[in-house]
């Protein structure tokens, strides 16, 4: 946990995405200090017509290398997230030659009550996790 969803326009092969996850999980891990194998990610790939991302007047050239990432938390620090921002920015350009002008990403936290991960229990609730 945190939970990852990535939305990327179609065609990137297996590396390139294996590289991105691999890119992110690590930036996950040094601002949010999860431990390792708290690893939850999901792909979604668009035709380029489904994904519309437009800058929000803030003068981004957006183009198909496009990667959004909505995470869903626990409540972190607001330095926490903006490590986060920063790392992916500067590790995902660097890695994986995505701009910081392609990558946006939101953050939805919740609490203990709502994460189960398996076998009917909330573990975060149970004392398990």
């Amino acid at each position: 946990m945190p939970l990852l969803r990535f939305d990327v326009v179609k065609g990137r092969d297996d590396k390139e995405l294996k590289a991105l996850l691999d890119t992110a999980h690590a930036a996950m891990l040094e601002a949010f200090e999860v431990p390792a194998t708290d690893r939850y990610q999901i792909v979604h790939q668009h035709e380029p017509n489904e994904l519309i991302v437009e800058d929000t007047g803030l003068g981004f050239n957006r183009s198909n290398n496009l990667v959004m990432i909505s995470i869903v938390s626990k409540p972190r620090m607001q330095h926490q997230k903006e490590r986060l921002y920063a790392l992916l920015a500067e590790r995902l350009e660097s890695e994986c030659g995505i701009s910081p002008q392609d990558l946006m990403v939101s953050i939805t936290e919740n609490g203990d009550a709502d994460w189960s991960f398996g076998m009917g229990e909330a573990q975060f609730l149970t004392g398990k996790l």
